[in-house]
């Protein structure tokens, strides 16, 4: 699946200036390099029902186990210390050492030796580790991407030389220590890398298995269709207390949504939720909502946060118009997308921004391929489009009581005709500090 920097900024998934996103609540990593290989994830959507289903499965396996890897010694600092013990210059170790010649090599170079002495722990910790994950996940072979990572470190794990690794406990003398230093050093350098990658790509797994349960995601069913599909029940945002879910079907016979509803009512957060949804599916990991149903999107497309350039001499309204027309450009071509977009222009009189929002409209109904989600303050323009079979129309309600707003964030069936932005202006003391100028 397809998406830009736009989309990525416009669902909130990573940090800007002002927020932090939504990847820093999904970072259950036990060390640095598990969060590089966790963006990795983050920034890579799958594109196939295969390479989904096989992550999909592979998280459910860490669930399943998710004691044994919460239990696993293996830290962040062990990884640092095993990083810069390969970084760090000694003073040469002998191939062969005597237990003389140890003590020797401690005697003179006692700040070497101690740093050595100190990652080969780090080194026995983290092999064990890694042995004590192969017994254990060796038998779910079933799954290609556990069994690949079994095999791999498998593979590792098993030198010949690692064997004394075992018996901990024999572990004490210096030659003992020197000597697995040399090996570690000199000979398994590249090996021990290699393993570190490995548990990177596990840790970051183990995270988004984490962020499932801690969540209560949901994993999605796939649909196999050239048709776009997508049905979610109970969506909400992961980040919002208490939030409330919404039920929505994007089907080929109806996949447009015209959204309506007040300010603050609740449309920005809930295309922002569809938007999470859809591209947590497919990351391959669960995602805030029940019961989702949907086929592989081709593309993710967003028009939530437009913004002018100054620099450039750029209006808003200029922006925004170049925002639809290389969506347009871009879901042209038969493939199915996922196209959200929040409030069409905003920058222009409402005359002008009414004529324009129906212009668009029209044209984008036109496109079966893809499923879309528009919300708009323009009630007026609803009953122009409400010819077009494949539109359907819900809005958020807002009570007013006493002038007291109460805001349902349920999604109902209708279009709303809201008006609360003087209520709001009222509320705010704004008009009476205007009254007693």
């Amino acid at each position: 699946m397809q998406v830009d920097k736009i989309t990525l900024q416009d669902i909130g998934l990573f940090d800007n200036e002002e927020h932090p996103g939504l990847a820093n609540h999904l970072n259950f990593c036990k060390s640095n390099g598990g969060k590089d290989q966790l963006d990795i994830y983050l920034h890579n959507p799958l594109g196939s029902i295969l390479n989904i289903s096989e992550r999909q499965q592979a998280l459910a396996i860490l669930i399943k186990n998710v004691e044994f890897v919460d239990a696993m010694k293996i830290t962040n600092g062990t990884c640092l210390v095993i990083e810069k013990f390969f970084e760090t210059s000694f003073k040469t170790i002998p191939i062969q050492i005597s237990l003389p010649g140890a003590y020797w090599y401690l005697f003179w170079n006692k700040a070497d030796y101690s740093l050595i002495k100190y990652s080969v722990e780090h080194l026995v910790i983290f092999v064990q580790g890694l042995k004590e994950w192969v017994r254990v996940f060796e038998k779910e072979n079933e799954n290609p991407v556990i069994e690949k990572l079994v095999q791999r470190i498998k593979k590792l794990v098993e030198h010949p030389e690692l064997h004394c690794l075992n018996d901990y406990h024999k572990i004490t003398n210096p030659q003992e220590i020197l000597s697995l230093g040399y090996f570690f050093l000199y000979r398994y350098k590249q090996q021990t890398r290699n393993l570190l990658d490995h548990f990177y790509e596990l840790d970051a797994l183990y995270s988004l298995s984490k962020a499932h349960t801690n969540y209560h995601f949901t994993f999605p069913n796939w649909i196999d269709d050239t048709k776009p599909y997508l049905s979610v029940e109970q969506a909400i945002h992961p980040l919002v207390i208490n939030a409330i879910g919404n039920t929505l079907t994007l089907s080929p016979e109806q996949n447009f949504l015209f959204l309506t509803g007040a300010n603050m009512a609740g449309k920005s957060t809930f295309i922002k939720t569809i938007g999470i949804v859809v591209y947590l599916s497919h990351i391959g990991m669960g995602a805030p909502a029940k019961n989702i149903k949907l086929t592989v999107m081709d593309g993710l497309i967003t028009n939530l946060n437009i913004a002018d350039n100054i620099v450039k001499g750029e209006s808003y309204f200029f922006n925004e118009v170049q925002r639809i027309k290389n969506t347009v450009l871009k879901i042209n071509d038969g493939k199915k997308n996922c196209v959200l977009i929040d409030e069409l222009f905003k920058g222009t009189n409402i005359l002008d921004a009414m004529k324009c929002s129906i212009k668009v409209i029209e044209g984008l109904q036109k496109i079966r391929s893809s499923v879309f989600i528009l919300s708009t303050h323009l009630y007026e323009i609803s009953d122009q489009i409400s010819q077009y079979n494949n539109i359907q129309f819900s809005y958020f309600e807002t009570q007013v009581i006493e002038k007291n707003l109460n805001f349902k964030y349920q999604l109902t069936k209708g279009v709303s005709q809201d008006r609360i932005g003087y209520l709001i202006l009222e509320r705010e003391g704004v008009v009476d500090l205007f009254d007693n100028i």
